[in-house]
């Protein structure tokens, strides 16, 4: 189905999963993979910081992802994360018919909304699978994710191809998709003429108070974008970050790092299940989405038992009911599913008369 967005008149599109988090809270709510950086991207970080004095320059970090993506150099722009990447799209570009498909990151959406264009929503139901029909055709803009946040759903690439046309700008957002083992779907590595591809490396290397990312798209584009970024609005260390982050060792980790949790997400979505708790969709990503009846009510029972997860009623498409939980290593699982045990009542298999409730502790 298709909507049309009201400045002011439903969600919040700045809530953002930390939010969610206080003090003592076992972190369910945020997607950044690691709790800080690893040691050798820290040792990397701590070397640049005698060049702090010298303006940056991001000319060495764009050719690593030039090489990492087998892309020219005039087809890379360095960006202060993926969200000045959807700032400088919504500056530069001039929608007649922009098109945000959701439940999706909001970030799109509100920068298109800052910059003054009106945003018409294809809100996705059901398993949150795409399906190019219902995005209009007089589109000229369209956000996309994939793996998309919230729903944890990995579109075929051959799929997001189908939204390619003449006249169109189709902007797919891969910020997790190296969390993906082998990075499959992704257009990262594909030239046509109107897409942009979005990477973020905040969510896999723990550095999300760095902001580093980049966006891959024809020339042309690219030129267009560049010449709406701030000077210098890519940091030294983010430059020196992408550089590392883009590196053959730091490849096969990340790789490791998609793998594991792949186990661990069966883990989470076995533990779930077991409890009656619908997860959406076939999840992909290091989250997955869950719908209860009083979900919002859980999710606070949840906090007063120490854990924090994502409120879901932020995301257009979606309600109260809707929770998104982070993937985490097994033993973080195990004592997340333990608590949530004796918070919900009716548990059992999906599918067979099961309706977990929150139960009532007084």
């Amino acid at each position: 189905m298709s909507d049309r967005a009201r400045p002011g008149t439903d969600v919040d599109l700045h809530h953002h999963g930390d939010r969610e988090v206080g003090d003592g809270l076992v972190d369910l709510a945020v997607n950044v993979r690691l709790p800080e950086p690893p040691a050798w991207l820290r040792r990397e970080l701590a070397d640049s910081l005698s060049d702090l004095a010298s303006y940056p320059d991001p000319s060495a970090a764009t050719e690593a992802v030039a090489a990492r993506h087998r892309r020219g150099d005039d087809e890379v722009l360095v960006t202060a994360g993926a969200a000045e990447a959807f700032t400088l799209l919504a500056r530069a570009l001039e929608p007649r018919h922009a098109v945000v498909v959701h439940p999706q990151f909001t970030e799109p959406e509100a920068a298109l909304r800052a910059a003054g264009h009106e945003v018409h929503r294809v809100v996705l139901r059901g398993d949150f699978r795409l399906d190019p029909a219902l995005v209009p055709r007089e589109a000229d803009v369209v956000f996309v994710g994939n793996p998309t946040n919230p729903t944890s759903v990995l579109h075929p690439a051959a799929t997001l191809r189908g939204l390619l046309r003449p006249g169109r700008v189709l902007i797919v957002d891969e910020a997790f998709l190296d969390a993906v083992p082998g990075e499959p779907e992704t257009l990262a590595g594909q030239s046509f003429p109107g897409l942009v591809v979005i990477r973020s490396l905040t969510k896999t290397w723990g550095i999300a108070g760095l902001r580093a990312g980049y966006l891959l798209a024809e020339p042309a584009l690219v030129s267009r974008l560049r010449a709406v970024q701030p000077p210098w609005s890519v940091s030294t260390l983010a430059a020196r970050a992408v550089v590392a982050c883009c590196g053959l060792q730091a490849l096969a980790e990340s790789e490791e790092l998609a793998i594991a949790a792949e186990r661990d997400r069966a883990h989470l979505v076995d533990g779930l299940r077991e409890r009656g708790i619908e997860v959406a969709g076939a999840p992909r990503a290091p989250f997955v989405l869950v719908h209860l009846p009083d979900g919002d009510r859980l999710r606070l029972r949840l906090r007063e038992a120490g854990f924090a997860v994502r409120r879901g009623d932020t995301f257009p498409g979606l309600g109260p009911g809707w929770l998104r939980i982070a993937v985490r290593d097994r033993a973080t699982t195990d004592a997340f599913l333990a608590a949530l045990g004796k918070l919900v009542r009716g548990s059992g298999p999906v599918g067979e008369g099961h309706t977990p409730r929150v139960q009532n502790l007084g």
